[in-house]
């Protein structure tokens, strides 16, 4: 036995005996742990985003605990096992890569995501949609959303097609600006933000990434910005709108 082997098995016995003795751990159900999940999930999400390996290493373990965890309660529902989990993803693995252990020829990543969709349709997927979560965030869904359609041929030919479309959507939305009406402007914004993602595709970038990287950069400043002003014995909320950029201004050049 390997020793990943053993650290699995040790996690396993650990999760089996906490589930026996422990009162919290006794009490939790599926829905008790979903939120917990979340948070574990988006704390993986910081940690990538900040190449922290370390962070990485230890929230993969959280959420590998959570997995378990899913896992011996359904046991204890009789619903499935963790072998049955393990089987079916290593089934799944191994059919919806036939390039792999089958007798399949493609010619580069995106032929291998083609026919992932197709073979998924053959599955019983009705839409190449269906296997994108409604709870996802909306700039994370549109991400996938668009991915996922990209997969059968549904597709701009290139970047300045797109880039025609985000332009074409922000001048319907300074036209729906001009109606008055908010459906319709959070509707046209909408459009805005979805043509952009799909720019940010073309251009090889990661939206949700990229947003995630200027919010913590704003984070960042403004903090510092809010340091600067109480060191000078300032009150923020007394200060203009000029006198509050130029201290903006200031941690920007600074970095």
């Amino acid at each position: 036995m390997s020793n990943v082997e053993q650290s699995f098995l040790r996690l396993v016995g650990i999760m089996d005996e906490l589930r026996e003795k422990c009162p919290w751990d006794r009490k939790q159900t599926i829905d008790t742990l979903r939120h917990l999940t979340i948070e574990e999930t988006y704390e993986l999400t910081d940690a990538i985003t900040e190449q922290d390996w370390s962070g990485i290493r230890e929230e993969l373990g959280d959420l590998m605990l959570h997995l378990v965890f899913y896992a011996k309660i359904g046991s204890e529902q009789s619903k499935f096992t963790l072998q049955e989990v393990l089987d079916g993803v290593c089934d799944k693995l191994i059919q919806r890569h036939p390039h792999i252990y089958g007798d399949v020829q493609v010619a580069d990543e995106e032929e291998v995501k083609q026919n992932w969709e197709k073979l998924k349709l053959k599955s019983g997927k009705t839409s190449v949609l269906s296997g994108v979560p409604k709870s996802l965030p909306a700039l994370v869904k549109a991400i996938r959303l668009q991915e996922k359609s990209k997969q059968v041929g549904f597709e701009w030919e290139n970047k300045g097609q797109v880039w025609e479309k985000v332009e074409e959507e922000l001048a319907e939305l300074k036209q729906a600006e001009a109606s008055g009406d908010p459906g319709l402007i959070e509707d046209e914004m909408g459009d805005v933000f979805f043509s952009l993602v799909n720019y940010a595709r073309f251009l090889s970038v990661d939206a949700e990434n990229a947003l995630e990287r200027t919010n913590k950069k704003f984070i960042h400043r403004f903090t510092e910005m809010e340091r600067l002003i109480r060191e000078e014995g300032l009150i923020m909320h007394e200060m203009t709108l000029t006198e509050l950029d130029a201290y903006w201004n200031q941690v920007k050049k600074n970095r």
